[in-house]
């Protein structure tokens, strides 16, 4: 029974980060100019973009790890909970096309956003555990890990 909630532990974890690992950080890699012009929607100058995808990488690359391997994963999924809401704030911007009622892409990027936002809530939820009484743990030691692979009845 301990073999298979281990694997369920790193199951959740595996689809939670995913996304970023290796998905999108292999996209950042394999066509880093398409991401940086796509950065430039937001920042409109060359060396920022390219600095955001850089620092985007990063995240993507170390902060999944850090989730997968249980190393300071409270603070690893608290930093992807960050990323998620900034890149919801930067890219879906569902606001802004003005078509949201026709059914155009702002409708589109609506559900994008709250997408963006759900994962937030995921990772908050390694961050912060699942109970008021967990809370606490992160903010009195935000570097120390939830010991996600241990089973015994302590570690939690």
């Amino acid at each position: 029974m301990a073999t298979f909630s281990i694997a369920v532990a790193f199951g959740v974890r595996l689809l939670l980060v995913l996304l970023f690992l290796p998905f999108s950080a292999l996209d950042k890699i394999l066509n880093f100019r398409g991401a940086v012009g796509q950065a430039k929607q937001a920042v409109h100058a060359t060396a920022p973009a390219t600095m955001l995808i850089l620092a985007g990488l990063f995240v993507e690359i170390v902060m999944s790890l850090g989730v997968l391997t249980g190393i300071a994963d409270r603070f690893a999924g608290f930093v992807l909970a960050g990323y998620c809401g900034v890149t919801a704030l930067l890219w879906k911007q569902f606001w802004k096309p003005g078509d949201f009622w026709s059914g155009g892409k702002g409708r589109e990027l609506f559900w994008d956003f709250w997408k963006n936002l759900a994962l937030a809530g995921g990772f908050l939820l390694v961050t912060f555990g699942t109970g008021a009484s967990t809370v606490e743990t992160f903010f009195s030691h935000p570097f120390a890990s939830s010991k996600p692979y241990s089973v015994s009845e302590t570690a939690r």
